[in-house]
């Protein structure tokens, strides 16, 4: 049985049709530009008022979490910069403190590093403790050198459940640093002791991140202890 000619025709132009119309949704597809990422506004440029004093936070995600918050909460009481990224473990920050310093005068600096430092992504702890201690000894010496006020920040809560941490190495970090901070007579900004009691309402679940609202709340305690050290 000889197949129909005109039904051939009409079902090759339906095929062809298609594979064009095909062709259009993966163009326009392609065309379809990706939606922007909203920028973090920590890492907005801050314009000085010479009148008022500068501080820098130095730490990690979650300073990167509180520099909004506290930026807003010292508005008309200080220039409040950050460093442009993740300060990480010490070992990072040993590689860029001179960059992140830079050639300004600093009035405040406020710090942290540990959470990085602890962290265990082989079993082992990505900067052991006694090499944790030396590396911050070292950070501190170099800090002190541009006469700025310095707050030792230290290192928040470690739930249980965080990924490639160990809940407690952080109360034996924030041990060895607050040592050194006691023997260099610099003021400390106990993060950990304020966000401990109020974990369950601020901090995600087996996350050492916070919630939005959280980091608001860590920037209370931040912003206060940057006041009391622009007082003296």
């Amino acid at each position: 049985m000889k197949p129909n000619r005109r039904a051939v025709l009409m079902f090759t132009a339906g095929l062809l049709a298609a594979a064009v119309g095909f062709e259009r949704a993966a163009a326009q597809q392609q065309a379809k530009p990706k939606p922007k990422t909203r920028p973090n506004p920590a890492f907005a440029k801050v314009v000085d008022d010479p009148k008022l004093p500068r501080v820098l936070l130095i730490g990690d995600s979650i300073s990167i979490g509180y520099t909004a918050a506290t930026r807003e909460l010292l508005a008309g009481k200080a220039n409040v910069h950050r460093i442009p990224t993740n300060g990480g473990p010490t070992i990072r920050g040993l590689e860029q403190i001179d960059r992140w310093l830079g050639d300004g005068h600093w009035d405040v600096i406020h710090f942290n590093w540990g959470l990085h430092d602890l962290r265990r992504d082989t079993g082992e702890h990505q900067v052991p403790i006694d090499q944790y201690e030396k590396n911050l000894a070292n950070l501190v010496e170099r800090l002190k050198k541009t006469g700025a006020r310095l707050i030792w920040c230290s290192t928040t809560p470690v739930p249980q459940g965080a990924a490639r941490r160990t809940p407690g190495d952080e109360i034996e970090y924030n041990r060895v640093a607050a040592k050194i901070m006691r023997a260099k007579g610099i003021a400390v900004n106990d993060l950990y002791a304020f966000a401990k009691p109020r974990l369950a309402k601020i901090q995600r679940k087996a996350n050492v991140h916070f919630f939005p609202a959280g980091s608001a709340e860590l920037a209370k305690a931040v912003a206060a202890s940057i006041g009391k050290e622009l007082g003296k």
